[in-house]
């Protein structure tokens, strides 16, 4: 069974940066498809950011140019590094990963952004 953990949340002012780290316990990060999603209160989770085992990346059209996914096979650990933050970027953020045709959720870390 695959754990995720994430951490590197908290609060940041509007125009800054924050990076997001999920570990995996898996030493086969390299043949995992990987995402982030983020839910906002009141809102539905969407997708953030995701990147599959060939490397292909894909960006909600609101984050893209100012996120950045990526993975460390080494590390068994995906990064999500935010930059030019906006007050609407403010939610949960969720580690997600796919293999074998299992679906893996990590547990969220809370990103808040200030005016």
């Amino acid at each position: 069974q695959v754990q995720l953990v994430e951490s590197g949340g908290g609060l940041v002012q509007a125009g800054g940066s924050l990076r997001l780290a999920c570990a995996a316990s898996t030493s086969i990060l390299s043949l995992t498809d990987m995402g982030w999603y983020r839910q906002a209160p009141g809102k539905q989770r969407e997708l953030v950011a995701e990147i599959t085992n060939r490397g292909t990346t894909n960006y909600a059209v609101s984050v893209k140019g100012r996120f950045t996914i990526s993975k460390d096979n080494t590390k068994n650990t995906m990064y999500l590094q935010m930059n030019s933050l906006k007050r609407e970027d403010t939610a949960v953020y969720y580690c997600r990963l796919y293999i074998f045709g299992q679906i893996y959720w990590g547990q969220g870390t809370q990103v808040t952004v200030s005016p």
